[in-house]
Formats: C-alpha cells, structure tokens, sequence
C-alpha cells in the first residue's frame, strides 16, 4: 500500500471516529454549552465586559471545535472517494 493510499484510509478511520462521536451525545454537549454560554451572556451585568468577552471566546471556541470536526469527517469522505478511485484503476503489471 503506497503512503498516499494509508494516510488516506489514516484520514477514513479518524472520520468515522468522529462521525460517531458527532451523531453521540457529542453534538449534544455543544449545544448545551452554546446555551449555556449565551444564557450566562444574558445574566450578565452591563459592566461586566470582562465576563462577556469571555463567554463570546467560549462561543467562538465551541463552534471552531465543532467546524474542526465536522472538517475531518469530510475529508474522510473524500479520501473514501480517492480510494474509490485509486481502487478501481486497471492495475498494468500488477501496479496501480
């Protein structure tokens, strides 16, 4: 198996992993902490520019995590479709 064709199953096997955990209770926890992050937002006092930086990081951050994710199982779907096609190549002398 040539390097291309492993770190392409390397990048398959990790989207499955995270296709699983994002149909899990992971996408649940996201949306919670958005809620609760933008629910604390509301709470805070109108001087409290400190805290409400923070949780707008905390928001910024949780939806950049969940974009990473959702990024790796994409290209899990891609390198599928390379593979696919990798795969289904006329072999000459025994050589993809």
């Amino acid at each position: 198996m040539a390097d291309d064709e492993f770190a392409l199953r390397r990048d398959m096997a990790a989207a499955a992993q995270v296709q699983a955990a994002l149909d899990g209770p992971i996408a649940a926890a996201f949306d919670t902490l958005k809620a609760a992050y933008h629910e604390a937002w509301e709470m805070s006092g109108p001087r409290d520019d400190e805290g409400r930086r923070n949780l707008h990081i905390a928001v910024t951050i949780v939806g950049k995590v969940r974009s990473h994710l959702e990024a790796v199982v994409a290209n899990g779907r891609l390198a599928e479709r390379q593979i696919a096609e990798i795969t289904s190549r006329p072999k000459r002398f025994g050589i993809v």
